[in-house]
């Protein structure tokens, strides 16, 4: 179908497939970026066929025994309205995320993914991730990352008082801040032989993931790797956005400072 406009014939617009977003750290001391994300589900995610999250929506997760939490509930309500619209919902852990389990992927209606993950769309394989995985330079990091990750480690932490978990995390977080405020920027981005290294194994020409909060596209050969931005409303200056693509195979990317 074609609209026509003063004489002249226009293509229809090409139906979005799938949305891209992450670094949301959504927390209830952030309530405008709440509502930014929650606009975001009514006025785009609706209209699309899949919505994938990168990780680090919360600013941090301390077990599917939080699902009671006001705020909590509120993002479980709006993420399933999106599924139960009949949109497919992707869940990738992030670095504060990494303990959303089943529980919660059942209260929204959402799908959890390995990482990295793979994903046919409009006919082109997309290599999907969160991307802290591959900033190997930050050792420190790495070695952090391994111990939460190990799933001993989450079983035990899983076992203790929820409260105690919250404020053990909060500990985390401040030592993290400190930690990064010492880092030269450079070892907090993804290691350049690493992507190589990904784009080769899985034999793909597109990349997508977050993370470090350096929106940006990077061309590798004739690769082409799309950095999420991280998103931050209730700050002076507006940060966020997401990526699109649709039926023909294109990259759309969007800005919330310009909208």
């Amino acid at each position: 179908m074609s609209a026509s406009v003063a004489g002249t014939t226009e293509p229809a617009p090409t139906e979005t497939l799938a949305l891209f977003v992450s670094d949301l750290h959504l927390s209830a001391d952030l309530p405008k970026t709440t509502e930014r994300f929650f606009g975001f589900l009514r006025d785009h995610a609706l209209r699309t066929k899949a919505l994938y999250l990168l990780g680090d929506i919360f600013e941090y997760w301390a077990g599917d025994d939080d699902l009671e939490d006001l705020f909590h509930r509120d993002v479980i309500h709006a993420l399933r309205s999106v599924s139960d619209h009949g949109v497919s919902v992707y869940w990738i852990a992030g670095n504060r995320d990494f303990l959303v389990g089943e529980t919660f992927a059942r209260a929204c209606g959402m799908h959890l993914l390995g990482e990295p993950h793979m994903a046919e769309i409009a006919g082109k394989r997309v290599l999907l991730l969160h991307g802290d995985a591959q900033c190997t330079d930050d050792t420190a990091y790495m070695a952090f990352r391994l111990q939460v990750r190990d799933p001993e480690w989450q079983r035990a932490f899983l076992a203790r008082p929820l409260a105690e978990r919250k404020a053990i995390i909060s500990g985390m977080r401040e030592g993290s801040r400190q930690a990064q405020r010492e880092k030269p920027m450079a070892i907090m981005d993804v290691n350049a032989a690493e992507i190589a290294r990904l784009f080769d194994a899985y034999g793909v020409t597109l990349m997508i993931h977050g993370h470090t909060h350096r929106p940006q596209v990077h061309q590798h050969d004739g690769r082409v790797r799309h950095v999420l931005p991280d998103w931050d409303c209730d700050a002076e200056v507006v940060r966020g956005g997401w990526v699109a693509m649709n039926a023909a195979g294109e990259i759309l990317r969007v800005d919330l400072a310009v909208q």
